[in-house]
């Protein structure tokens, strides 16, 4: 989002700013002076400051603009980090110009974030792992962290998804294509890897509110059984089936995947393994093996961390973690393969990884979002929730562009599944 900045008087410098502050502002900048490809101009009651530099050989330069509403802003950074400096947002206590390109020039200088949450930061960062260690994933808990997020309501992702409301990377075949175009190519794609007829039943761990259920069942004849434990989202996605008109064809159920039975031919679960927690990894992946026929085929498509920095975001919360997806983790590659390897006999047979879709994905969810502020207001969410929301889309948005996030689709295969082994291209064409 661009949001028109105007200068803070320069008269009240002496009167907002406290020693304290003073020298807590000049530690943040000190952080941030040497930043490279970047030019970042922070105006606060003490003046502009403009920090970094972008010159001629700068691959993709990023510039931005911060203005600093409340000096306390320097306080809440100093004492919670890069936690604090989000919930400062949620609060209003500053604004930038380009949101998004603030928070890839962070990402950029991650290394920097480590410092940002080090000393006094630490006592709050510890608080933070303990409410997070206390939201694991048992089923009990599943369920309290899934209902936190997805039992918002309905109508609040309604205003920003695409019509087939899902809740996931699209898959783009060129910059500035319709979302609703390149979510119906992931889906598609998705079938295709699978190889779906209308002799397949299909179980799908993680509902959403129906959109690959649907898809699947409507162009491809097949069976499919999803299951979810949302409440909101179980109801809303059996509307959403009867009024397609394929009830006959789609069951859905309020179950935990670990309690599901019987045996499918096909198995997909869309971005819903950062929800399980790392430590039941291995058990969803036995899981998946066990409700497989032996010829089935599964598709999985998770979000990924660089394996480098997996280990270390195990032990943090960070924004993500505190306010939009309690108890969620994101794995990279190598836990994924691993947790595959020691618990089940599937073999990977071919992994995509489509971030920089994601990061369409994103910026599509966040404009139409910003799009359909009164409607947002109408539903009775405060200035702090949608600044909340906000923050969180570019947040993420600026981690896929700069790579830092993955987000993969790994195709399994039990030990005796026969199917073909050419790939469906991705196609620029979206014929429906």
């Amino acid at each position: 989002m661009s949001t028109q900045s105007t200068d803070l008087p320069q008269a009240t410098a002496n009167t907002q700013m406290s020693f304290i502050v003073r020298k807590l502002r000049d530690r943040l900048l000190g952080m941030l002076g040497d930043i490279d490809e970047c030019q970042l101009r922070i105006n606060d009651a003490a003046g502009m400051m403009i920090l970094g530099r972008c010159d001629a050989h700068a691959v993709e330069p990023l510039t931005a603009r911060v203005d600093i509403l409340d000096p306390s802003f320097y306080l809440r950074v100093a004492t919670q980090g890069s936690i604090g400096a989000g919930e400062a947002y949620m609060d209003g206590l500053w604004r930038s110009d380009d949101l998004v390109a603030l928070m890839r020039m962070l990402v950029r200088h991650r290394d920097r974030l480590d410092t940002l949450d080090s000393g006094s930061a630490r006592v709050a960062g510890t608080l933070l792992k303990l409410w997070h260690a206390l939201r694991r994933n048992s089923r009990q808990g599943s369920r309290r962290n899934i209902a936190a997020h997805y039992d918002l309501g309905n109508a609040l992702f309604e205003l920003f998804l695409s019509g087939d409301m899902m809740y996931s990377s699209a898959i783009y075949a060129y910059e500035g294509e319709a979302l609703e175009d390149a979510s119906w190519r992931k889906l598609d794609r998705v079938c295709r890897k699978l190889e779906l007829s209308p002799t397949d039943h299909v179980l799908e761990i993680g509902t959403g509110w129906g959109g690959f259920a649907i898809h699947a069942a409507r162009h491809y004849g097949c069976h499919v059984t999803t299951t979810t434990i949302s409440r909101e989202q179980y109801d809303l996605a059996r509307a959403r089936v009867a009024d397609a008109g394929l009830s006959q064809h789609v069951e859905v159920v309020l179950q935990d995947y670990r309690d599901l039975d019987g045996h499918y031919d096909k198995l997909v679960s869309i971005e819903m393994v950062e929800a399980i927690g790392h430590q039941y990894l291995d058990r969803f992946f036995a899981r998946i093996a066990e409700l497989l026929k032996p010829h089935g085929a599964a598709l999985l498509q998770a979000i990924t961390i660089e394996d480098a920095r997996y280990r270390k975001a195990l032990r943090e919360v960070d924004f993500i973690k505190r306010h939009i997806f309690p108890g969620s983790f994101i794995p990279c590659v190598s836990a994924l393969s691993g947790a595959l390897a020691r618990s089940s006999d599937l073999r990977l047979v071919n992994l995509e990884d489509i971030g920089t879709s994601y990061a369409m994905t994103l910026q599509a969810w966040r404009q139409r979002f910003l799009a359909r502020l009164p409607e947002v207001r109408a539903l009775g969410y405060d200035e702090r929730f949608i600044r909340m929301w906000e923050f969180y889309l570019a947040y993420c948005e600026a981690g896929f562009r700069e790579r830092a996030l993955g987000d993969v689709q790994m195709l399994l295969h039990r030990p005796r599944a026969r199917t073909s082994p050419w790939l469906p291209a991705v196609d620029v064409s979206c014929a429906r």
